[in-house]
């Protein structure tokens, strides 16, 4: 900048501080709260950085912190481009503490910001700007804090580190001047009205357009962690006007920040995530619904004061409609009077009569390209009928500033402020789709979570260290505030008893649209290969450093659990029940049972693929090796062959994430093709890619196929049919670390009449309108191919009369275990056993009459006998 237009005015009584610009009625004054209220979120003007070190009280905005570029962005007002004015104006002072604050201490104005990816949310959370204002020692500052730094700055006002008690306040102006360029005039004075000193500097007219903040910003360099984590400034009377100001009402977020809701069975679970509010807040929120033109309360919630959640159950709900709802709140206002603030949606009616229900579905939520607005729009392109997060919804590092394990109350928020940016960024889609959202193992600050039946983990020197020991480390109540603000909107849990320290479950299923989904939890049991494994494989984070030369056969062993028994009799008892007209089984967890995934033949076992290793590449690469990473639900292999073995019971689809490698497969468990297909969709974006060149070409695939397809063995010789894979390749796009990385999404569409389901993993940078999906997709399947398994046997061909599409149970009476059980399109089966011998069938309707026929012998064709069964009649 051009030194030579600093103006510093000494310490002058004499001289009036002219604060005049617009007049009062063009002045937007930001009073965050009413004086008696404290809490960390400000209110729904504001967004900080980082929740967990601010708060309001006394009515000031208050720092919490002495660490590096903190700050509050104003959501509702920007800068615009354009000719005009600006105009900012706060009162602000230094909070009292035993510590004086280090002289490299700064706070004031942030003007001009702008994110990477041009939305005011990304604005919010990381936008970068010009900042101006003044430092712990009274110099005034714009840009960097000195001129060696590129910035303008003054002498010190307060050479001795004693900050008026009373505050300052700090002016800002930028005028502009006949070549289009600006003064950036930056005033301070007492509350006084005297100028206390005085700053300009010329800046571009494009330099002011943007985001609006309240900063505040360490040099930690030298300050220790308990230095850093002492209060410093306070703000108050935030007010901002100027011709070039525009506003912006409808981007404030909260307090009700977004919703979440199922409809299952006639039932309504819905829930409505808060802010972290004060004890003086409304505690409750109301839930309304739109009847024959009116507003009628339907419900009221508690806030839960971790979770910070409001969930309401409403049973026979009138899901043959479309239902306008409201969930409202009454905040106080500056003047303590409360103001109903409200969020509406819409609850779709349940399609049960709807020829296709789409679903979208979505994992591995990093935060670049946030707040992914290119990607929101395309999936509702697709009009999905219902939202899948199959997990790592959120990342320890999403929003920046690292996470916090504890204390227990600021680890919450650190969590939350995390969370609310999931509902930012999928909030417009959520308050109108039903959607479900589990937690995966960065959801509770996991980089791998082996839950090993909910224990705490043991000791270690290192976070690897302690995860390798199984179970969670962050204290129990944390982790089922996390599971409570993502899952609590679900049907409960088909078994609610929790486990281990008290930690909550949420397997379940609901029915929606006809098709019963099932949600397990993949992690919550499973055991940690390093505690059952041998010692000399070395095995740290999932990944045998020691190498052994026959995988399949160093990593088995039957003492390790994977989904757990409880899950394991869920799946048979779902599998079977096809209640309340399902028509379609659709499975959905964390992760595949399978590991698709290859690395060199010298990388280490955890590597990150260089971004030079991804491409360059064939599909076919001889020097890859297939990998064997036990995060996947490739492995304990015995637990992963009792979870396919009870799923393609109910020819179920599977539909998960977490690989960060989109595929899809058919599963095999003593064959290829003996069980279901498996839909595993890329990440929403992509720290970590994975990619899939085996090292021989797949066995069993088309003639014009990608080598890389076919059959084969996973590293845990698990047998595996690969469709397609999306790898990662070069897009040409900016930023190459997010599109060149295969980020996106899955969509799979059901079809009722025909019983199929076409299933396809999407670019996130291609428009569905006009583009297509990964090469590979889609892959069209039937619903009968989801247990394809060779038979041994035929039973009588069932011919049904007095009712359409009845269900079909098979129980082998030698074992007294169910075959199968499927609701057939149409009135004729020939049902298929894999062992001759005596069978009991029953057929007819979960919901209404069922007939049994014990001591059905089979045969060797399907057309050697007809039982005839009738009903009403």
């Amino acid at each position: 900048m051009n030194t030579s237009r600093l103006i510093f005015l000494a310490l002058c009584g004499a001289i009036a501080l002219a604060w005049a610009g617009c007049g009062p009625a063009d002045r937007a004054a930001f009073h965050a709260a009413h004086p008696a209220v404290e809490r960390p979120w400000i209110g729904p003007e504001y967004w900080s950085n980082p929740l967990q070190d601010w708060r309001i009280r006394e009515g000031r905005i208050e720092s919490l912190t002495r660490r590096e570029n903190r700050n509050v962005a104003l959501l509702v007002r920007e800068v615009a481009e354009g000719k005009g004015d600006v105009h900012m104006r706060v009162r602000l002072g230094v909070i009292a503490s035993d510590t004086p604050l280090p002289d490299s201490g700064r706070a004031g104005f942030r003007i001009g910001a702008r994110g990477a990816f041009h939305d005011y949310r990304d604005t919010a959370l990381r936008g970068s700007g010009l900042d101006a204002g003044v430092t712990a020692l009274g110099g005034l500052f714009i840009g960097g804090s000195s001129e060696t730094a590129g910035g303008v700055s003054s002498p010190a006002l307060f050479p001795d580190g004693v900050f008026p008690e009373e505050g300052v306040f700090l002016d800002m102006r930028a005028i502009e001047q006949e070549d289009g360029r600006y003064t950036l005039r930056l005033r301070l004075g007492n509350p006084d009205g005297e100028v206390l000193g005085s700053i300009e500097a010329p800046v571009d007219a494009d330099a002011l357009t943007g985001g609006l903040a309240l900063v505040v910003d360490f040099d930690t360099a030298g300050l220790s962690g308990e230095d850093t984590n002492r209060p410093s400034f306070w703000f108050e009377d935030w007010q901002v006007n100027g011709t070039r100001v525009r506003a912006y009402p409808e981007r404030a977020f909260g307090p009700v920040l977004f919703a979440m809701h199922t409809l299952s069975r006639g039932t309504l679970s819905m829930t409505a995530q808060m802010p972290p509010l004060s004890e003086d807040d409304a505690q409750e929120v109301r839930l309304t619904v739109r009847n024959r033109g009116q507003w009628e309360e339907v419900g009221r919630a508690p806030i839960d004061p971790m979770a910070r959640t409001a969930t309401f159950s409403v049973a026979d709900w009138p899901d043959s409609l479309d239902v306008s709802y409201r969930l409202a709140y009454d905040l106080a206002s500056a003047a303590g009077q409360p103001v109903e603030h409200i969020l509406e949606g819409t609850v779709r009616r349940d399609p049960v009569d709807q020829e296709e229900i789409v679903v979208a579905g979505f994992t591995g939520n990093n935060d670049l390209g946030f707040p992914h607005a290119d990607l929101v729009r395309r999936v509702a392109w697709h009009d999905p009928d219902i939202l899948l997060f199959t997990g790592d919804n959120i990342y320890e590092s999403i929003g920046g500033y690292g996470y916090v394990e504890g204390p227990l109350d600021v680890a919450m928020l650190d969590y939350l402020r995390k969370w609310y940016l999931f509902g930012w960024e999928y909030g417009e889609l959520t308050k109108d789709i039903p959607t479900v959202a589990i937690p995966d193992d960065h959801d509770v600050y996991h980089g791998n979570v082996w839950g090993a039946g909910g224990k705490a983990t043991g000791p270690g020197a290192t976070k690897k260290e302690r995860q390798d020991t199984g179970g969670y480390f962050m204290p129990p109540s944390w982790v089922n505030a996390v599971q409570r603000t993502q899952t609590a909107h679900l049907p409960p849990p088909y078994d609610p008893a929790p486990v281990e320290q008290g930690i909550g479950v949420y397997y379940t299923d609901l029915v929606y649209g006809g098709v019963s989904f099932g949600i397990i939890e993949d992690r919550k049991w499973k055991d940690s290969p390093k505690m059952v494994l041998p010692a000399y494989l070395d095995i740290e984070n999932g990944w045998a450093e020691n190498r052994p030369t026959n995988p399949p056969e160093a990593l088995r062993t039957p003492n390790a659990d994977l989904l757990g028994q409880r899950q394991l009799d869920f799946l048979e008892h779902w599998a079977a029940d096809w209640s309340h007209g399902a028509w379609m089984k659709f499975l959905m967890s964390q992760t595949i049972f399978v590991n698709v995934a290859t690395l060199p033949q010298a990388a280490p076992s955890d590597v990150v693929v260089p971004r030079l290793e991804i491409f360059d590449v064939s599909e076919y690469a001889p020097n890859d090796r297939i990998v064997q990473d036990m995060d996947s639900n490739g492995w304990p292999k015995h637990g992963r062959d009792a979870a396919i073995r009870a799923i393609r019971k109910g020819f179920a689809f599977h539909l998960a994430g977490d690989q960060h490698l989109g595929s899809t497969i058919r599963y095999g468990v003593d064959a290829w093709g003996d069980a279901g297909y498996a839909l595993c969709v890329p990440s929403v974006a992509n720290f970590y890619p994975r990619r899939w060149y085996p090292p021989v070409a797949g066995a069993n695939r088309p003639e014009d196929a990608p080598k890389n397809t076919g059959d084969f063995l996973d590293g845990f010789g698990n047998h595996m049919t690969v469709l397609a894979v999306s790898n990662p390749y070069e897009t040409g796009m900016e930023p190459r670390n997010l599109y060149d990385r295969a980020p996106g999404y899955g969509i799979v569409r059901l079809n009722r009449e025909a019983r199929t389901l076409n299933i396809a993993n999407w670019p996130r940078h291609v428009d569905p309108e006009d583009g297509a999906p990964y090469p590979g997709w889609p892959i069209a399947i039937g619903q009968m191919d989801n247990y394809d398994r060779e038979a041994a046997a035929w039973l009588p061909q069932i011919q049904v009369r007095g009712m359409e599409d009845p269900v079909v149970q098979v129980i082998d009476e030698a074992s007294g275990e169910i075959v199968y059980t499927l609701r057939i399109a149409g009135a004729t089966f020939s049902p298929k056993v894999f062992a001759a011998g005596s069978y009991t069938l029953r057929v007819g309707d979960p919901d209404g009459a069922m007939q049994t026929f014990t001591g059905v012998r089979s045969a060797a064709s399907p057309d050697a006998s007809v039982l005839d069964i009738v009903f009403g009649g």
